[in-house]
């Protein structure tokens, strides 16, 4: 019985096994004859123009030519943005069932992936040999006081200030004077440390250029100094430590993106660090700009960001309250950075930013 009964199951198991095959089949068979369908690729023009489009802004984002409006420069200042438009195209054309779309997807997908890719994972490493933190402190700062004392707390070894005001620099020579004890202040920024300082000067960033800013004594510019350089005494030798505010830019319908100040000064400072004797530098400060501008090629062609080599996620600062790019950064030559990362914010609109560094 047994024997008959396992003869009797045994076709109709095979027969459902086929069934089972055939449906598969006529599956892929009705997925690939849809898919050669002229619909699926006739759907959806301007989402797949979109699509194309994308890819090609972020593929050839340097080709953008600055002579209308400097668009070029504004494009790749909220370069990692333009990646967000990529699931909105893919809501897009799976809404149309648009196969040309999808297809189209692919190169924005993939050049953002290139660009952008590493600042997803977390490539921080605990220790460092010194830790570095740069803070525009922002001059109109309600609480002085309060965000010299959360710096200090942060327990960098050296702390660079931007936008220091004449009124307010005494609160932070008060306030910072007990954890370090070294500091220098030229104009508006300045340079604290835990360590020994030397060599201390204001660099010439070109603030005020032309026959009547050339004419002008050392005395009536050092106010508005925007720029220094110091050596920093560690245990592993003199590290050369700079520290700018590199001009503002501005968004306005006549000049379109104003940068002139910003790129000039950029110029400026990056021909200072290739004249640098010292193989060691870092170059802290409020920048004005992302690195994905070409403005800052003299600076990013000598430099390493800390935040590229060893943060975690994009490390936006400005503004504060929700910010949407970089523009304050930690540049590094000659030492390693293990780890950067975005302090919480203070009174400023910008955030402080830090980094552990090795020799």
């Amino acid at each position: 019985m047994t024997q008959v009964d396992t003869a009797r199951t045994e076709p109709g198991g095979a027969e459902r096994e086929q069934d089972g095959s055939g449906a598969r089949r006529t599956g892929v068979r009705r997925a690939l004859d849809r898919a050669r369908r002229p619909e699926p690729w006739k759907r959806g023009p301007i989402l797949t123009a979109l699509a194309l489009l994308l890819g090609l802004v972020l593929l050839l984002h340097a080709q953008i030519p600055n002579r209308v409006g400097n668009v070029g420069s504004l494009v790749e200042t909220f370069l990692p943005w333009y990646g967000a438009a990529v699931p909105v195209l893919l809501a897009g054309a799976l809404w149309r069932r648009s196969a040309a779309a999808l297809v189209a997807l692919l190169l924005p997908a993939v050049v953002w992936l290139s660009l952008f890719g590493g600042l997803l994972s977390d490539k921080s490493h605990p220790g460092g040999d010194l830790t570095v933190a740069s803070h525009n402190v922002g001059a109109d700062n309600p609480d002085p006081a309060g965000t010299a004392r959360d710096l200090a707390a942060s327990g960098a070894d050296v702390l660079a200030l931007e936008e220091v005001t004449a009124k307010a620099r005494g609160t932070y020579e008060k306030e910072l004077a007990a954890a370090y004890p070294y500091f220098t202040v030229q104009g508006t920024v300045g340079l604290w440390s835990r360590l020994p300082l030397s060599d201390a000067r204001p660099v010439d960033i070109k603030m005020d250029v032309g026959p009547l800013g050339d004419s002008k004594p050392a005395g009536a510019t050092r106010s508005y100094t925007r720029a220094l350089r110091a050596t920093v005494a560690t245990g592993h030798g003199p590290l050369a430590v700079y520290v700018a505010h590199l001009g503002s830019v501005r968004v306005n319908p006549r000049a379109g993106f104003w940068t002139v100040s910003r790129d000039r000064n950029a110029q400026a400072l990056g021909e200072a660090v290739a004249a640098e004797p010292n193989r060691r530098v870092v170059v802290l400060g409020d920048l004005n700009g992302t690195l994905d501008d070409r403005a800052f090629a003299t600076l990013t062609s000598q430099l390493r960001s800390a935040q590229d080599a060893a943060g975690n996620g994009f490390g936006f600062t400005w503004p504060a309250t929700f910010p949407v790019a970089r523009i304050d950064q930690i540049l590094i030559r000659g030492v390693t950075a293990q780890s950067a990362r975005v302090l919480a914010a203070t009174g400023s609109d910008h955030l402080p930013v830090a980094a552990a560094v090795n020799w």
